[in-house]
C-alpha cells in the first residue's frame, strides 16, 4: 500500500493513517475526541498523544463530552493522578471548559458536526498543491474556525490545532496524490476543489 512518509515511524502511526486520517467524522463523540487529542498534543508528538490515547480515553469516560461538562476540581486531580497521563493541569482543565462549548454549539447547530462541516458546505476540501506535499500549518479556513471558537470560548484551539482537526476529521484530504487514501477518499466522499 501506497502511503503519506509521516505515517511509516511506526504501525501505530501507520494504522491512524490508513483508518481514520483524513476520514470525515460526523459522529460528535468522535469529533470531541479528535478536537482534544489535538488539544493535548500542543508542544507533543503526535505519536506521544497516540502512545496515550488510550489513557486519556479512560481519563475523560470516552471523550462523552456532556459527561466531562459536568466534571469538577475532583476530576481535575483524578485525571492529574492518573499514570501515563499528560500531567498538564491547563490542558485537562481546558478539555472541560471546551466540552461544555461543545454542548452550547451542538444546541445552536443539532450537532457539533454541523458546525464544523457548514464551514465547507458539507464537502471535504481539496486545496490545489496540497496533494503535491505542499501542505500549509494553517490557512484561511482554520484562521476563521479558531477564532470563532476562541470568541465562544474554548481554549488551546488556535489556527494550527484547528488545521490538524480539519485534516483528522476528513474536512480538509491532505493526503498525497500518490498515497492509496487519497483516492479512496475522492471517490466515496463529496469533495470540493479549492484553489
Amino acid at each position: 500500500m501506497n502511503r503519506c512518509p509521516w505515517c511509516l515511524i511506526n504501525e501505530l502511526e501507520t494504522k491512524y493513517h490508513d483508518e481514520e486520517w483524513g476520514v470525515p467524522v460526523y459522529d460528535d463523540i468522535k469529533q470531541f475526541e479528535y478536537l482534544m487529542l489535538e488539544v493535548m498534543q500542543c508542544g507533543l508528538s503526535w505519536d506521544t498523544v497516540l502512545k496515550k490515547r488510550e489513557i486519556f480515553r479512560s481519563c475523560f469516560d470516552g471523550f462523552n463530552y456532556d459527561k466531562i461538562a459536568s466534571y469538577t476540581a475532583v476530576d481535575v486531580e483524578r485525571i492529574m493522578n492518573t499514570a501515563g497521563v499528560i500531567r498538564s493541569q491547563r490542558k485537562i482543565e481546558a478539555v472541560i471548559n471546551n466540552a461544555r462549548i461543545f454542548q452550547e454549539i451542538r444546541s445552536e447547530f443539532g450537532s457539533f458536526s454541523q458546525y464544523l462541516w457548514g464551514w465547507s458546505g458539507g464537502k471535504t476540501l481539496l486545496y490545489r498543491g496540497h496533494e503535491s506535499g505542499n501542505l500549509p500549518a494553517a490557512n484561511e479556513l482554520s484562521d476563521k474556525i479558531a477564532a470563532d471558537l476562541k470568541k465562544r470560548g474554548m481554549k488551546f484551539l488556535g489556527s494550527v490545532t484547528v488545521y490538524a482537526h480539519l485534516q483528522a476529521s476528513g474536512v480538509i484530504n491532505d493526503h498525497l496524490k500518490g498515497c492509496d487514501c487519497y483516492k479512496r477518499l475522492i471517490e466515496q466522499y463529496p469533495t470540493l476543489y479549492v484553489e
